[in-house]
Formats: C-alpha cells, structure tokens, sequence
C-alpha cells in the first residue's frame, strides 16, 4: 500500500511512518519542516518538503498516486490560534481543502484526518467526553479542526472519499517539541532535566487526557487496515483525567527536579478540563490505550536524557 503522511516530519507523523516502513508500505511525506524535522524522517521514506498550500502538492499527488493519505500536517498550536486565528484557518481549513481537492483528482481512496478531542468538545458537558455530545470548540484551532471533519464529511458524501477522523486527547512521548507552546509533557520534561524553572499556568488544576504517541500510532494503523473502511469518527485517548499539578509532580519524580512548583497567569483559549471515552473505537476497531502514564513518562524522559547527552 503507497501512504502518503503530511507532516511525517512531525512528532506524530514520523512515528506514524516508522511503522507503515517497518510493515513493509511504501510511503511518502510532504513536510514544509516550519516545525517538523529531517532527522525524523525514516530514509526509507520518500520526501518532498513541501506546504500543503503550495501549488506544487498537486504534481506531488499526481505522480505519486497514494491509496491513503494520513494527514498530520496542521498548525497545531491553541495559543497561536488565539493570536492569529487567520493563519488557524488557512493551514487547518484551506490546506485540508487544497489537499482534498487533489487526493479526489488522482484517486486516494481513503483518508486518516488527526482531529483534535482535546479541542473540538470545549468545556465538555460530559467527562469523558463520548463522540455523538455537543461540539463548543473555544479556540479557533479547534474550530478549525471541526471544521475539517466536516469538510471530510461532504467529501465522502459527494465525491465517495473515505475518511476516518481520529479525535487525539493529549499526545505526548519522544520527539515532541519542547521549545513550542504546545506539548506540556516536552516541555517541563526539557527544563527539569537543565535544572530549569518550569511555569505552571493558572492554578494548575486544568486536566488533560494524555495518551502515549505508541498508542495513537496503532490507531493510526487500525484505522488504515480496517475492512471495510471505517467512515467515522473516533476518539484516541485514555479516560483518564490529569491534572497539571499531577503531571508536574510525576516529571519532578523521574527527572529528580526538586525545584518547586511556580503558577503564571491563565492562557486565553485553554479550557479546564478534557477526557475522552475511546469506547467506540474499541467496538469498532478494537483498540485501546496500553501505555500507562507512568511508563510513558519515564520513556519520555529516557528520550530527552538521551538527547541531552548528544
């Protein structure tokens, strides 16, 4: 099976692409590297930097005709969406659009969308949160990622194109960014092993979702081996509520940090609370979390060690 992986340079990505290579896919990533990484990528793969907005993505899915296209490439950051929602919405919005247009065109057949759980829900009425409940994004990335699964829907409707959107709690584990305002696990994992202040927004009490990258990757994978295709959406996380504090004392633990605990100001856009019931996708493609939070956070932090020592 050809795959090809926007963003497969990315966190999630090129984990994601690790393994299509190791089961033996051919793939191919497009990647404008604004925050994904060469060095992520496997050299198996085959890569074209690229924006998804660029004109040159249509010569890209003409030659290289993907039966699935697994789209990570996203602007991916709630506060960045607060402060620009127009650059939210032509990453997120338009270049899901130009990227369908095309995968129509030249006969993609199915399409793995990375949604987001932790943001399209808002304040969630219902913890954890089940697919079929209200939507109330308070961001515009959230909105925009909604957004995309609508689009996703009139493309299947209308065209006949396949699509699995995967509503992703809070992901974290090796190779995630800690030098961005997204990716908490990163970034207080970075400064506890530099022996670094690490800020708490708020009071620390917001609770988030968090779910090993290991375990969205075999999501990634049910969803594109189902037979018969799963046209659907799903939540990917763990039902698990942690919140801030808890996570920073964990990390304070495994890093061996024992500078205390200091809390800044609220975040605009950042909601207080948010879980997801992975129910249905366990019925339906039989998957469920197996990393429990302690051992992610303790393969997390081996990972930055390692690199700290490079």
């Amino acid at each position: 099976m050809k795959v090809l992986v926007t963003g497969g340079a990315g966190f999630i990505g090129s984990h994601i692409v690790d393994r299509l290579i190791l089961e033996g896919h051919e793939v191919v990533v497009v990647d404008n590297l604004s925050t994904g990484k060469v060095r992520n990528i496997h050299q198996s793969a085959k890569f074209y930097k690229c924006d998804i907005l660029h004109s040159k993505l249509e010569r890209i899915i003409k030659n290289e005709r993907p039966e699935v296209i697994n789209h990570h490439a996203a602007q991916m950051d709630v506060r960045r969406s607060v402060e620009d929602p127009l650059f939210d919405a032509q990453v997120n919005i338009l270049g899901l659009i130009h990227l369908m247009q095309f995968a129509v065109k030249y006969g993609t057949r199915h399409v793995v969308f990375a949604s987001s759980g932790g943001a399209v829900y808002g304040e969630q009425n219902q913890i954890p949160a089940v697919e079929n409940q209200s939507t109330a994004p308070v961001s515009p990335y959230g909105i925009s990622k909604l957004s995309g699964e609508k689009y996703l829907f009139y493309y299947k409707q209308n065209c006949g194109l396949d699509y699995t959107s995967l509503r992703y709690a809070n992901v974290y584990g090796p190779r995630q960014d800690p030098y961005g305002e997204a990716g908490v696990v990163a970034i207080f994992t970075q400064k506890m092993l530099r022996n670094e202040q690490a800020i708490l927004n708020g009071n620390g009490m917001q609770t988030r979702d968090y779910v090993y990258v290991d375990d969205v990757v075999e999501a990634n994978m049910m969803a594109m081996h189902a037979k018969p295709v799963q046209t659907d959406t799903f939540n990917v996380g763990t039902g698990i509520e942690t919140s801030v504090n808890q996570l920073y004392k964990l990390l304070q633990g495994l890093t061996e940090c024992s500078l205390k605990e200091i809390h800044g100001p609220e975040k605009r856009g950042e909601q207080m609370r948010s879980c997801l019931d992975y129910s249905k996708i366990h019925k339906s493609l039989d998957w469920e979390p197996r990393i429990a939070i302690k051992t992610g956070l303790e393969r997390t932090v081996n990972h930055f060690k390692t690199l700290l020592k490079k």
